[in-house]
């Protein structure tokens, strides 16, 4: 955690710098305001620093703590932006418009990139303190003998900021959905278990015809794993710990362990351990906290269809397409071979800023056919 607030911090500097030098210093009607820019993104850099090293600790100021994580994900917008913009000032240069042209073109561009930002920041605000909506998804599955419907949620953490009442609403809308089988896949809470039971007590009143099942998330690992899995059964919910079960004699549902695992050495995932005994006549289903967990199968496992979360969709775009790098799925439905496919949520919270861009908070509903 160390290493990792002292790496943040400094991208964060460098990313406010970008935005200063590429497009506030530049925009000309901000040329008598320049020095003020620069300390306002000065205590911004401060305070993303606070957020940074400071919001797995316990007693900080919950509004401030909010207030700073939303600015990490103001910063990001604001570099994406001044990037573009200093992308598209090049043929202001390149090519030879007059210089009256060029000033009016100028002026238009310096308009167009500053109200852009603005309109994306309220945008990703208006997203990341919204509802979660709900949608339906329908999948196909050989040998299927008759439909099932799976609501999922996934990608909660709940902790500081996102506490009872948020879980509270993501439990009303899952239960609106009516569902067969109810599965959570994942960073469910992000505190100790000790703070996590009076947030997570709305979890008891989850509503299904055959259960609810719950894998670990990455976030699980960073707080007691142990306890978390203990205080989930606590709640009456089944946890799939490498392990399947038989779901009205219509599918097998598997859930591993995540990927996470290896690296603490506790509750491993095992895909081998988390298949067998199943019942190979009818379809499977795999719960996997990460996406990438389908590099770890082959088509000799049969799995019909993994569901799975963590990547939020990306959660600020363009920023999502960063996730590639480390997840082979961004977000919905994929054929990702003849024998399976994947399905990825983009998650009812979020972690960090609290902002979303094109990737909505949802709770979906999973329509299975044959």
């Amino acid at each position: 955690m160390l290493t990792f607030s002292i790496v943040a911090s400094i991208v964060m500097f460098i990313l406010n710098l970008f935005s200063f030098i590429c497009f506030f210093y530049r925009i000309e009607f901000f040329k008598k305001w320049r020095w003020v820019i620069a300390v306002l993104l000065l205590l911004m850099t401060a305070l993303e620093v606070y957020y940074l090293t400071s919001f797995r600790r316990s007693g900080e100021d919950l509004f401030v703590l909010q207030f700073s994580a939303a600015l990490v994900g103001i910063s990001f917008i604001l570099f994406f932006f001044s990037l573009l913009y200093f992308i598209l000032r090049v043929p202001l240069f390149i090519i030879p418009f007059s210089k009256e042209r060029r000033q009016a073109l100028k002026f238009i561009l310096d308009i167009t990139i500053l109200i852009a930002a603005i309109s994306w920041i309220l945008k990703g605000l208006a997203g990341g303190f919204g509802k979660p909506i709900t949608r339906k998804v329908a999948v196909k599955i050989d040998g299927l003998i008759s439909p099932v419907s799976i609501t999922q949620i996934t990608d909660a953490h709940i902790g500081k900021v996102l506490g009872r009442e948020f879980m509270q609403e993501v439990v009303n809308g899952a239960n609106k959905l009516d569902a067969d089988v109810v599965v959570i896949t994942g960073d469910l809470v992000d505190i100790p278990p000790k703070y996590a039971k009076e947030k997570l007590e709305p979890l008891k009143k989850l509503k299904s015809r055959y259960g609810v099942y719950y894998v670990l998330g990455n976030h699980e690992y960073f707080d007691n794993v142990a306890g978390i899995v203990k205080l989930i059964k606590s709640f009456g919910i089944r946890v799939l710990d490498n392990e399947n079960v038989i779901i009205d004699g219509r599918i097998n549902l598997a859930g591993i362990n995540d990927i996470r695992g290896d690296r603490h050495g506790i509750f491993k995932p095992d895909i081998k351990k988390a298949l067998s005994g199943r019942d190979t006549k009818l379809p499977t289903l795999l719960l996997s906290h990460q996406p990438k967990a389908v590099e770890r199968i082959t088509d000799k496992d049969n799995v019909d269809l993994i569901i799975s979360g963590h990547t939020h969709g990306g959660q600020i775009f363009p920023f999502g397409l960063l996730v590639l790098l480390d997840q082979p799925y961004l977000y919905g439905l994929y054929q990702h071979s003849p024998k399976t496919q994947v399905f990825v949520s983009s998650g009812v919270g979020y972690w960090g800023p609290p902002l979303r861009i094109l990737a909505p908070s949802e709770i979906v509903k999973l329509e299975l056919r044959g």
